[in-house]
């Protein structure tokens, strides 16, 4: 094996070279589509160029020719290298890996420069016969795989992940759902946890998040875009009601995104997702809390138990969902609009 160190002008250089044994067409080709020259192109503009033009998919036929021509003389130069940590991540990931990760990753192994062109490094992949390039495919990822993976069984995992999770409705712990998928699709497919996971790491649908999550990626959990969902996310993972600058405040540790917090409190007051349960403090919809004064909740109270009730009783079931004093409580029980004392602190709704 070649063992003269990579670097980004020797991988240049080396491919200009390779370059030179393909015909005019395929090299004009695969020097736009990797950027040789400038920007990156795609098929339809290429086409385009020609005189006269062609369509893109006689482009992408040019292409996979010229592709398969550099497999052919990639062997006996120094980028065989590449090609060779291509084999070996891929295999230390069950066999399967992004185009972006697989990339990144020989990237950092072999100490080239983040500046390097990886539109080449790409094409040095893909022309190793030992490795196959999936298509583009809506929702997923492009990914490099050997020959031995079925996308069958890549489909299979995914599905199966997809419907544990809309089953927890939940986020959950990696590694479970790892074994979860493993333990339903035994007897069907061969996986182990790092295959799973790389194989989820390819779907948009599916999100990982704070170094041991997974869940879907409409729940917004884990990945949240906007105000609204970054103060769901900090208040589920507080696990309780929060004052508004509280919620700010966790917003900046856990996302590192300063935000004012006027702007937080305006988000949560005209969201419906959120309920004031005290003096700025809010709890989310979702866990049982309902919009409402303190005497709407007390109404509520009274009206689901139907009999009368003291003020003990009242007064530990709103706290339940309001985080208000005692004495607030007691004073709503004075109106006499609505409700009516029975009894030695006994109160029920007025008929």
């Amino acid at each position: 094996m070649n063992t003269i160190t990579l670097n980004n002008n020797s991988i240049v250089q080396s491919f200009w070279n390779i370059l030179d044994s393909l015909s005019e067409r395929e090299r004009t080709v695969i020097e736009r589509r990797v950027g040789l020259a400038g920007e990156k192109e795609t098929l339809q503009n290429i086409g385009a160029s020609f005189s006269p033009s062609i369509t893109r998919e006689r482009v992408r036929q040019i292409e996979d020719s010229g592709i398969k021509k550099i497999g052919r003389i990639v062997k006996t130069t120094l980028l065989t290298q590449i090609q060779e940590k291509g084999r070996e991540f891929l295999e230390l990931h069950g066999g399967v890996l992004s185009k972006e990760k697989l990339i990144n990753i020989i990237i950092k192994d072999l100490a080239l420069e983040k500046t390097v062109n990886s539109g080449i490094l790409e094409v040095i992949i893909q022309s190793d016969f030992d490795i196959k390039k999936s298509k583009q495919k809506l929702g997923c990822k492009i990914y490099f795989y050997l020959p031995n993976i079925s996308k069958s069984t890549i489909e299979a995992v995914h599905k199966e992940a997809l419907k544990v999770l809309r089953k927890k409705k939940d986020v959950m712990n990696q590694s479970v759902l790892y074994e979860q998928v493993i333990q339903n699709l035994k007897g069907k497919e061969k996986l182990t946890t790092t295959f799973v996971d790389s194989i989820l790491d390819l779907f948009e649908d599916v999100v990982k998040g704070e170094e041991t999550l997974i869940g879907l990626t409409k729940w917004k959990i884990l990945n949240p875009k906007t105000l609204k969902d970054k103060a769901i996310y900090v208040m589920k993972k507080e696990k309780m009601p929060m004052h508004f600058v509280d919620i700010s405040n966790k917003i900046t540790e856990y996302l590192g995104e300063n935000v004012k917090i006027n702007t937080i409190h305006n988000e949560l007051i005209r969201n419906g997702e959120f309920v004031l349960i005290g003096r700025g403090i809010y709890a989310l919809k979702e866990w049982g809390f309902v919009p409402g004064t303190v005497l709407d909740v007390i109404m509520n109270v009274l009206e689901k138990n139907n009999d009368p009730m003291n003020t003990e009783e009242i007064t530990k079931e709103v706290l339940k969902t309001r985080n208000v004093k005692q004495t607030t409580i007691y004073m709503n029980l004075q109106n006499k609009w609505v409700i009516e004392r029975v009894g030695r602190n006994y109160y029920q709704l007025k008929k």
